[in-house]
């Protein structure tokens, strides 16, 4: 094998490597006579098959493998031997009009990770923001819990039902005269006004009183999922069994209970961590860019033009994704487009960040443990369909550079945890509303500071490989500041409950459910 390098420029690097017909030959010999002993043939005892047998059998097969891992082999030696940093995946290619029996030449183009020097941290000095939690925001988180677990009590048998009541009703479905499966319900809670039945039910029951006895007749909509109901006229014999009203609920221990917690002040604990929990993403989000602004400053080297590109388009495709849930998607798209520059400025800016976070975490060695490792890959694996995730496994396991790319955002948050843990911080309070402004006059200055860094070049010398490919977005995305409480502190009570399993008209059945297990749904 040769090897001569035809492009050194820049952070740019291309190689010519030569493996001649020989050597390639050889490779296959050795090849074959490893596999002969097993291979069977009719005519032959298993072992005895001669060799030119099984070249003509699998000559070509075995040819085209034993080139590819002479190819994959001889690039893994030219990075070793030349102490390459490869930025990205190198570009390998086969030259054109290549044939057996013929010398080989590939062809290896990839830019190195540039050489950059750890900055000082030692004087860094970061403010944090942050928002309080008051007695108010909690006490409102839950009465939203308690808005959600409505109780009821029966109201007199006088009193005509209205919106926001509830009635107790037996009920069963027809259609042509005849009762059809999951038509027909007792003892089923409905809230009218709740919209959980079809069009045109819950209307017709304002008014019912308590014994009331009352045919209705409704119209299944058109895209119905149970299709033999679809968009056909229904009556529907209803008993009214109770007419209920809602009562207060009582914000106690007894309510916490309710939850599943042991007291009223283990639910306002819980409430106020959720609440913490809400902001801390945004003051994360604004210390790691006041962090990162720091670490800029006088640190201007050359980045991997295919590493800012990466970047970009993963900034690109979420700003897409952003401007099509618009009110108006085309002129958001418009919007981003104008700006399409300022973005590659901030890829740019964020690669070159990322490459300084990682010779930081390389010099006081941060690490990702083979145990964190092996977590990001298995939770990499569930978007994948079962019988996929065994194989990307072993993929990521097998390809260093996939392995890096998924490292390499919990690496560059265990760099900015160990330089928060470093740093010099004061607290401050503020608002969510101040809080965001900061961390949108950040996203500006972040524009700036891209615009007006100069591009410096940096001689190609060899380091150890980087652990940290780009600054990733992870972090800079912003969560929203006035997030809704959760709906649940603990288990739901059973209050209010929408229509058990086999009524005519509650909500919409999953798909391919038979009918006669979920009840009818509402149109949307």
């Amino acid at each position: 094998m040769q090897t001569k390098q035809t492009t050194n420029e820049g952070l740019k690097r291309a190689y010519l490597i030569t493996i001649t017909a020989d050597e390639i030959a050889d490779k296959v010999d050795a090849e074959i006579k490893k596999i002969a002993p097993q291979v069977k043939m009719p005519g032959f005892r298993p072992g005895k098959v001669p060799a030119n047998l099984v070249k003509k059998m699998h000559g070509e097969q075995l040819h085209a493998q034993t080139l590819n891992d002479t190819i994959r082999e001889s690039v893994d030696s030219l990075i070793k031997d030349e102490d390459l940093r490869p930025a990205m995946q190198p570009a390998i290619s086969l030259g054109e009009g290549y044939e057996e029996g013929k010398d080989a030449e590939v062809t290896v183009e990839l830019e190195v990770l540039p050489t950059v020097e750890a900055p000082n941290t030692d004087d860094l000095k970061l403010e944090k923001l942050v928002v309080p939690v008051t007695d108010e925001q909690i006490e409102e988180a839950i009465g939203g819990i308690a808005g959600q677990n409505k109780s009821y009590k029966d109201a007199a048998k006088s009193k005509k039902a209205a919106d926001g009541n509830q009635v107790i009703i037996d009920f069963v479905g027809k259609i042509d005269g005849e009762p059809f499966e999951g038509g027909a319900a007792e003892d089923a809670p409905l809230v009218l006004g709740s919209n959980t039945f079809i069009p045109g039910f819950e209307d017709q029951l304002v008014g019912v009183k308590t014994g009331d006895e009352k045919t209705i007749t409704v119209t299944f909509p058109e895209d119905y999922q149970a299709d033999h109901l679809a968009g056909k006229e229904a009556t529907f014999d209803v008993t009214v069994k109770a007419v209920k009203v809602e009562t207060d609920t009582k914000i106690d221990d007894d309510f916490a209970k309710q939850l599943g917690l042991d007291s009223l002040e283990k639910l306002q604990e819980i409430m106020k961590g959720q609440l913490e929990q809400q902001t801390a993403g945004l003051t994360r989000t604004q210390m790691k860019r006041s962090l990162l602004d720091q670490l800029a400053a006088g640190h201007d080297f050359e980045v991997p033009a295919g590493m800012v590109d990466a970047e970009f388009e993963q900034i690109w495709a979420q700003l897409q994704q952003e401007a099509s849930k618009e009110e108006n998607p085309e002129e958001a798209l418009k919007q981003i487009e104008a700006e399409k520059d300022d973005y590659k400025t901030i890829a740019e800016r964020r690669v070159r960040l990322g490459l300084l976070l990682s010779e930081i975490g390389q010099a006081n060695g941060v690490e990702v443990t083979s145990q964190e490792m092996q977590m990001l890959i298995q939770q990499a694996a569930q978007q994948y369909r079962e019988e996929d995730r065994e194989r990307f496994m072993q993929y990521i396991q097998q390809e260093p550079m996939a392995a890096a790319q998924l490292r390499a955002p919990l690496y560059e948050d265990k760099v900015v945890d160990f330089l928060f843990d470093k740093a010099e911080v004061t607290e401050r309070e503020v608002t969510v509303e101040e809080l965001q402004a900061a961390i949108e006059a950040d996203e500006e200055a972040e524009v700036e500071a891209a615009k007006k860094a100069p591009k410096k070049k940096a001689p190609a010398k060899k380091k150890a490989p980087a652990k940290k490919a780009a600054a990733k977005k992870a972090d800079e995305k912003k969560p929203a500041a006035k997030k809704a409480p959760a709906k649940k502190a603990a288990p739901k009570k059973e209050a209010a409950k929408k229509a058990p399993a086999k009524k005519p008209a509650a909500k919409k059945a999953p798909a391919k459910k038979p009918a006669a297990k979920k009840a009818p749904a509402k149109k949307k």
